[in-house]
């Protein structure tokens, strides 16, 4: 058993590391409310932007766009969505785990894949298991501006239209609900205008069939639209990471300021059965004193 000194030592110590914890999870908490506002602001945008390609989409005869056309090889790009610090529990991990089995899968089949690391974290990961990284992006933190991501959106567009990529995909932690975040790989190249925005209790065809007039004509209008929609898209991928990010520093956070918790009553118990038996021990020694003067 470790001697008082050592202990009382050790329970400074935790305790110390218990007030940085408990910090971390308060500033995390109030992260999460402000990412959790933002990512809540622009989900009617991205929606009813969806809506407005899809009917446009339906008016049309036929599509003309080369955002919406598909692209006969197997050449792809991956963006990959991590943090820029750690302390986050298992969030890196679980992106980078879907990451590279999806990766693994498209091998396989023969494809070759692009990868875009986005987040310190996964640069760093990914260029240690030997993942070569077609772009590294580390500037842009836990709280995404539209103007920061919407050069990488340009980007991709641009290489689909050139037909040097057939697929887009971004891989990312998708925020349900504060209790349910999960792994994605979500499509973002080509466009499907099918469903998009469309609430699957109410199909299509429902409703009175309301005919609408356009102008510019319909074509014009999704050539407007379909990039603004691309864009969108992957800003919404960068607000939902950034809210499951904070959620999982808060439960890190707390989970270990708990764990502090409880060391740091494990100590005391320790500390004060030392203390105990070093009382005793002396006792002793006075008892065992007295009784050899006595003889």
């Amino acid at each position: 058993m470790a001697n008082r000194r050592q202990l009382v030592k050790r329970r400074a110590t935790v305790r110390n590391i218990r007030k940085i914890t408990r910090t971390m999870q308060l500033i995390a908490t109030a992260r999460f409310q402000k990412a959790l506002t933002r990512a809540q602001a622009t989900r009617p945008y991205a929606r009813t932007l969806a809506e407005m390609v899809e009917s446009v989409s339906r008016s049309l005869d036929s599509h003309d766009d080369p955002l919406l056309d598909t692209v006969e090889h197997d050449h792809g790009a991956m963006i990959v969505i991590t943090s820029n610090r750690g302390l986050c529990g298992g969030y890196n991990g679980h992106v980078l785990r879907t990451a590279i089995s999806v990766l693994g899968e498209r091998r396989q089949a023969g494809e070759t894949v692009d990868v875009h690391a986005v987040g310190k974290k996964g640069v760093a990961y990914l260029s240690f298991v030997g993942q070569a990284l077609a772009s590294r992006t580390v500037d842009i933190d836990d709280r995404p501006r539209f103007k920061q991501v919407a050069p990488i959106a340009n980007a991709m567009m641009e290489a689909y239209k050139d037909k040097k990529l057939a697929t887009v995909d971004v891989c990312y932690m998708r925020f349900i609900s504060s209790g349910s975040q999960r792994p994605e790989v979500m499509r973002l190249l080509p466009i499907s205008v099918e469903g998009t925005g469309q609430d699957d209790s109410n199909p299509p065809d429902a409703g009175l069939g309301t005919a609408y007039d356009f102008y510019p004509a319909p074509d014009k209008i999704l050539k407007e639209l379909l990039p603004a929609t691309v864009r969108m898209r992957l800003f919404q991928c960068f607000t939902d990471a950034a809210v499951s990010e904070q959620i999982a520093r808060m439960v890190a956070m707390k989970a270990a300021t708990d764990s502090a918790g409880d060391m740091i009553k494990m100590l005391t118990r320790q500390y004060n059965r030392a203390r105990q038996t070093s009382i005793t021990m002396e006792l002793l020694d006075i008892i065992g004193g007295v009784a050899a003067l006595g003889e």
